[in-house]
C-alpha cells in the first residue's frame, strides 16, 4: 500500500494504480490512520439465486431469509458475491456451512462466494458474514470487495434517485477477528456511479514503484 508522508494534517492524497484509487488520510506526519479506496468497475447486478438453496448452504430456514429488498442476488463491483440479506443478528450469528449445500451452488454454475449481512442500529448500520469454503475461505473476517459492492446495491435499492450514502459494517465477529468497514456510495438521477470501501489501515508492506 502506497504511504504518504504529509507535513500539515489533516489531508488527503490520491494516488491512483491499475484503476483504483488509494485516498490516504493521515492527521499527523507519518501515521496512516485510514484509507478509501474506489471499485475497479461500476456495479453490476447479475442473477438471482434461489434461496431455498442459499438458506441450504448456510443451514439456515426459509424464513430466516429477507427478500423485501433483493432476494438473494451475484452482484460485483469487480469480484462477484451472492448478496443475502437475513433477518436480524442472531440469525446471522446462526448460520453455519453445509458443504453439500455450496456443491449445489457450484452445480447450478454460481460462483458460491456468500456475503450474508442483516441491517442493525447498535453502533453499526450492518453486520455482516462471508463464507467461501469452495475456494479455501471458511470465513473472512474483513471482505473489501464485497462491501464495496453492498453499498452499491443498497444505494440502488434507496427510494432517493441521487445522494451519497455510507454504511458502517461490521465484519468478523463470530470468528474472533472483528473488524469494521465503511462503505460509501454515490448515486445519480437513480444509477449508482461510484462505490467506495474504506476503514482503518495499518503499514504491512513498503517498497519503491519505478514509473518509466
Amino acid at each position: 500500500m502506497p504511504r504518504f508522508y504529509l507535513t500539515t494534517p489533516p489531508q488527503s492524497v490520491t494516488y491512483v494504480l491499475n484503476l483504483l484509487c488509494y485516498l490516504c488520510s493521515e492527521p499527523a506526519p507519518r501515521k496512516i490512520v485510514s484509507c478509501e479506496l474506489a471499485a475497479p468497475q461500476s456495479l453490476s447486478l447479475g442473477k438471482t439465486v434461489p434461496t431455498e438453496l442459499v438458506a441450504s448452504a448456510i443451514s439456515l430456514n426459509l424464513e430466516d431469509i429477507v427478500t423485501d429488498t433483493h432476494h438473494p442476488q451475484i452482484c460485483s463491483v469487480g469480484l462477484p458475491f451472492v448478496f443475502t440479506e437475513l433477518r436480524d443478528r442472531a440469525v446471522l450469528e446462526r448460520a453455519r456451512i453445509n458443504i453439500s449445500g455450496f456443491d449445489a451452488l457450484r452445480d447450478l454454475g454460481v460462483n458460491p462466494q456468500l456475503y450474508l449481512y442483516t441491517r442493525v442500529s447498535d453502533g453499526f448500520d450492518i453486520r455482516a458474514r462471508m463464507f467461501a469454503p469452495l475456494s479455501g475461505v471458511l470465513e473472512d473476517p474483513a471482505t473489501g470487495s464485497a462491501n464495496c459492492t453492498l453499498g452499491g446495491l443498497l444505494a440502488h435499492h434507496k427510494g432517493q434517485s441521487s445522494g451519497t450514502f455510507s454504511w458502517r459494517i461490521a465484519q468478523g465477529v463470530e470468528i474472533g477477528r472483528p473488524s469494521t468497514l465503511i462503505a460509501r456510495a454515490e448515486k445519480k438521477n437513480g444509477v449508482v456511479t461510484g462505490t467506495w470501501i474504506g476503514g482503518a489501515t495499518v503499514l504491512v508492506s513498503e517498497g519503491i514503484l519505478h514509473l518509466e
